[in-house]
């Protein structure tokens, strides 16, 4: 296949796959409406306040937010929906068509990537009409922190979805959902957690996608050197390969 047919197939596979995501209801509602629920929720009772901070909840909540949403889209919605395209027989048939697997996997991670522009808008835009929300802080950062966390929550879904049956995948990414959203600095401060389960938080990959992303839009001093993006960065290189090599067609 030529590079101009590739890239032709990979962007009608991207609309396929933005397609069959949007006709999946319950995976809208994990991947965009709930990070918008719980935003409001936490930044209406404003009993949620990050150590040290005097500013409004938002400022803590909305990075968490953000990081949840790429979490369930990269993580949970990729590696079930794949894990079923497996047990289907959907890539299978797809394994047979020119397109190859590099290309499938390019355009999975770019309709994630389309999904997660979609929800920051969403998030944004209600912290700052709903809670005079307002950006600063190094925005390029952010940017490529978003893209590590996609990289390290696209790979360990599709790590899932290659390596376990589609319904291990199913109660996996749901059961490691909770446990990112409880645990992973997104909603709680890890100084809010009893000893044992702050250890637990610190290993855990949303650990520092939080930390780092959370820094990079307060304004907190952060550089492409730091503790948590060389922790997400490490954290991405090693999923992704998980992911390549666990992959199959069936």
């Amino acid at each position: 296949m030529t590079g101009r047919r590739l890239v032709r197939a990979i962007v009608a596979q991207t609309g396929v796959e933005l397609r069959l995501t949007l006709r999946r209801g319950e995976s809208l509602l994990i991947t965009l409406i709930v990070p918008v629920l719980l935003l409001v929720f936490f930044s209406s009772l404003g009993v949620l306040q990050a150590p040290g901070s005097t500013g409004p909840p938002v400022q803590y909540l909305l990075p968490g937010m953000i990081a949840l949403a790429v979490i369930s889209t990269g993580m949970v919605s990729v590696g079930i929906a794949t894990a079923y395209e497996r047990y289907y027989g959907v890539l299978k048939l797809l394994g047979g068509s020119p397109l190859p697997r590099a290309g499938l996997i390019a355009a999975k991670v770019l309709a994630v990537l389309a999904l997660e522009a979609v929800q920051i808008v969403v998030l944004l835009a209600v912290a700052a009409a709903g809670y005079h929300w307002r950006p600063e802080g190094n925005l390029g950062a952010a940017v490529v922190i978003i893209v590590l966390g996609t990289a390290t929550f696209t790979g360990l879904g599709l790590a899932m979805a290659g390596g376990l049956r589609a319904e291990m995948t199913l109660a996996g990414a749901n059961g490691l959902y909770l446990v990112f959203l409880l645990l992973g600095d997104v909603v709680l401060p890890l100084s809010h957690l009893p000893a044992p389960l702050r250890v637990v938080a610190r290993v855990l990959p949303a650990t520092p996608f939080t930390d780092a992303l959370r820094s990079s839009l307060t304004g907190a001093p952060i550089s492409l050197d730091g503790a948590s993006l060389i922790e997400l960065a490490a954290w991405a290189v090693a999923l992704v390969g998980l992911a390549a090599l666990t992959f199959r067609w069936e």
